[in-house]
């Protein structure tokens, strides 16, 4: 977060990248104190514990004094730290305020930008230019689909008187035509005189063949 907030300070101005950099490097320093501080108190500590086994009563008292000092100092740098944080979250909400109203200021500006190009007047002029050519788009394809030639010049009634016209004498045949007459049963022919036929044709045919045979 902090690495974003920079980089954008450093688009707004130096001022504020300086103002947070010092901050974000004084408390990575009071951290560090505070580590090394830490240290100190867990080895004097120690020294203490080992004087009381060593019945050295004043050595170890000294050695508790340290360690009430440095923890004293950790909770100065704690408060420290705390001031730090305030400042940089005071920055931090300010920058955000900032670039709210700037946002807000370039967004306002957009707008009137906008309005003046969609104006009650140009709103109109566009409508109306819009519907013109809606307008004239709708005669050109009327036009194209009008009948011309000699398709223009047949009249619609005459045409439809015509075919009742034809309908009517297509009834009246109907009515005038004389009910179809019974057709005749036919009768199966016997397949023996028509056997006997075919041999007496062959009969015939044999013997003018030998009559002709003979003249020769």
């Amino acid at each position: 977060m902090f690495k974003k907030l920079v980089s954008s300070r450093k688009q707004k101005g130096p001022s504020a990248l300086s103002t947070l950099e010092r901050l974000h490097e004084t408390l990575e320093m009071l951290e560090k104190k505070e580590h090394v501080l830490q240290k100190k108190i867990t080895a004097e500590f120690e020294k203490a514990k080992d004087y009381t086994k060593l019945k050295n009563k004043k050595a170890a008292i000294q050695c508790l004094k340290k360690k009430k000092l440095y923890e004293a100092q950790i909770e100065q740098i704690g408060n420290f730290q705390l001031r730090v944080h305030d400042q940089m979250i005071m920055l931090e909400g300010t920058k955000a305020t900032t670039d709210t109203i700037d946002a807000l200021k370039t967004g306002s500006a957009a707008m009137k930008s906008l309005q003046k190009s969609l104006s009650v007047d140009n709103i109109d002029k566009t409508m109306e230019h819009v519907n013109e050519q809606s307008e004239n788009m709708k005669q050109i394809q009327e036009s194209l689909a009008a009948s011309v030639g000699v398709a223009a010049d047949f009249d619609e009634d005459e045409l439809e008187a015509e075919l009742e016209e034809l309908e009517g004498e297509e009834l009246e045949e109907k009515l005038l035509q004389p009910p179809s007459a019974i057709p005749a049963v036919q009768m199966p022919v016997s397949q023996h005189p028509q056997s006997a036929n075919g041999r007496h044709t062959s009969d015939v045919d044999e013997l003018a063949a030998l009559q002709a045979e003979l003249a020769l």
